[in-house]
């Protein structure tokens, strides 16, 4: 992992669109570390307490962003991991977008990265025909786990004891990460690659989805599939939610749910363009989706109405994963950006802060660079 940002800015330099700094905000100056400092600062006004959504934009990669990961909660928050079509996945700060370290090794596109519950390991899967597992405290690599093709997903089991990995050879594979010599234990059945390979039910089952066009829920003892899902296009997200055990996933222009033990439908929701990502917040009361309009869509999870929509990105949207204290959904896009997304928008968080225009006072504005123009929300 380098340990050195190549990417300091002394004034608002970041890969941010002028639709973000327009209206202007307030602008902090101290070396910044992978993210743009615009601290988003939201006046309300006593008549109009309406707030406009104000997304952090996390540059650093030079290739389309494919997907991203956040840890649990540790006693020093949050972390957030990105996978990249430059070979050099990112760890960073989850509640702020701040860039820690860059994961040096692969030689190909990484397609699929994860971290576990402590953020104390990292995983991640390649085109280099290589999964890798991390120290992500000091960015060491532990482990290269040879492939016969290009890697597609990882996760680790709740105990950060084995690896669960898939790809384009169609095969399942799981590694005991205390016996890296070992053979893997290997599950076949799909026809086609493997999109993603997630562990469910206590680690004592597995879900994967592949371009045959089916989801499968595998018995990880009798390595036998349970269930098969069909569908008339071909996956393009899972999501795993442990609490409740719903699994999310996207087809098409549609956003399903199902209840992961046994894969029968809950609800499906369609959405204006086709969608490549979709999250749950933990709270379920609502669901995030992002796709092919560069717009993200939030939707009322109990009524499916249409809630919020916001366009930031600048390519499609492959990536969308909730924070796990739910404050902050994370998306991933084509235009190679990260960008942080407030679900309580003007709520003060991570770094934003909302204050009310007699709060904007002169002692703020020593403190803070102050544009001559009304700031609005």
């Amino acid at each position: 992992m380098t340990l050195t940002n190549p990417l300091v800015a002394q004034h608002c330099s970041w890969e941010c669109s002028s639709e973000l700094h327009n209206p202007p905000r307030y602008v902090i100056w101290p070396q910044s570390t992978g993210v743009c400092r615009c601290f988003a600062v939201f006046a309300r006004s006593p008549v109009s307490m309406a707030m406009r959504q104000t997304p952090l934009t996390c540059s650093g990669h030079t290739r389309p962003v494919v997907d991203l990961a956040f840890s649990g909660i540790t006693p020093y928050g949050y972390f957030l991991i990105s996978a990249c079509k430059d070979g050099k996945p990112m760890l960073r700060q989850g509640d702020t977008g701040d860039w820690i370290g860059t994961f040096l090794g692969h030689k190909g596109a990484v397609w699929g990265a994860t971290l576990n519950k402590e953020a104390t390991k990292a995983a991640t899967a390649a085109a280099d025909f290589t999964a890798k597992v991390w120290d992500a405290v000091t960015g060491d690599e532990v482990l290269t786990l040879a492939h016969k093709h290009i890697v597609k997903s990882v996760n680790f089991t709740q105990d950060s004891n084995y690896l669960l990995t898939g790809g384009n050879d169609k095969v399942l594979r799981i590694y005991d990460l205390g016996k890296p010599e070992a053979e893997p234990l290997e599950i076949a059945g799909h026809t086609s690659a493997i999109k993603k390979a997630l562990w469910c039910n206590n680690d004592q089952q597995i879900l994967s989805a592949a371009d045959d066009k089916t989801i499968r829920l595998w018995d990880k003892n009798t390595k036998e599939a349970v269930k098969t899902l069909s569908f008339d296009a071909s996956v393009s997200s899972m999501e795993y939610i442990p609490d409740g055990e719903i699994l999310v996933i996207t087809f098409g222009r549609t956003i399903a749910f199902y209840k992961a033990h046994s894969l029968d439908l809950i609800k499906t929701v369609d959405a204006p363009a086709s969608i490549h990502s979709a999250s749950l917040h933990p709270e379920k009361d609502f669901f995030v989706a992002g796709g092919d309009d560069f717009k993200l869509y939030k939707y009322d999870y109990t009524t499916k109405e249409e809630m919020e929509s916001y366009k930031g990105h600048f390519g499609p949207i492959h990536c969308v994963r909730f924070s796990p204290d739910g404050e902050l959904y994370a998306s991933g896009s084509e235009d190679g950006t990260l960008r942080l997304w407030q679900t309580a928008v003007g709520k003060t968080y991570g770094l934003w802060k909302c204050v009310l225009p007699e709060e904007l006072s002169s002692e703020n504005s020593e403190a803070l660079y102050c544009p001559p123009a009304e700031i609005k929300a």
